[in-house]
């Protein structure tokens, strides 16, 4: 069973989806994922304009209310939010290279789960090199490792690598999961929020074509 799950770890609805997704993964523990980041917000140093700020905020109260997940909304008066994902991008491309490197499972979704965990549970700021680097620690990586990764353009390239495949697969908006069958051909299962119940009946008509 093979799957391609394009997300990114600072979209709010792909921290709402996790929980159906891994329940939705539950009957198929060795499903081989591939972790695509899609990169919500390109690289700037700009603070987001508070427009933006009140959008954003108005979407985590949409996402509670639709999911079992919960934010914490003090964030927004603790931080200077920047619209910028990319980095965020970068670090679950690089811890995944390290879990390989170490021959770990599941790199990309322990670290995406981690900056999930700082951005919307602990009120931290992702798009900061620090917050990254504390999320890489917790998850058990060499701070020092890590953050040589994150910043090598190796790892560039493969987010660029990412962001391709995201283009080919038609994607616009997180999170997107597609079955893969044995003929290589992907079938989107999901663009955007879904249950894992419904998930679980449209992989069953894929199978069945």
């Amino acid at each position: 069973m093979q799957f391609i799950y394009v997300m990114d770890p600072m979209c709010g609805w792909c921290y709402g989806f996790q929980p159906e997704l891994e329940r939705f993964l539950t009957p198929y523990p060795d499903a081989q994922m591939s972790w695509i980041m899609g990169g919500l917000a390109p690289d700037t140093t700009q603070p987001m304009a508070q427009s933006l700020r009140d959008t954003i905020a108005s979407y985590w109260v949409e996402i509670e209310r639709r999911t079992s997940v919960t934010f914490n909304h003090d964030f927004w008066h603790l931080n200077t939010p920047v619209r910028s994902t990319y980095q965020a991008c970068r670090a679950v491309i690089a811890a995944q290279s390290l879990a390989e490197q170490g021959s770990q499972k599941h790199g990309a979704m322990v670290m995406a789960k981690a900056i999930q965990a700082a951005y919307y549970q602990q009120a931290k700021n992702p798009s900061l090199d620090a917050i990254l680097v504390g999320c890489a620690m917790a998850i058990g990586l060499d701070d020092v490792q890590f953050e040589s990764a994150l910043h090598a353009a190796e790892t560039e390239a493969q987010f660029q690598q990412h962001l391709d495949i995201a283009r080919q697969l038609q994607v616009t908006g997180f999170p997107a999961l597609f079955y893969v069958n044995e003929n290589g051909y992907a079938y989107p299962l999901t663009l955007g929020f879904c249950y894992a119940d419904d998930l679980a009946l449209r992989l069953a008509s894929c199978i069945k074509k």
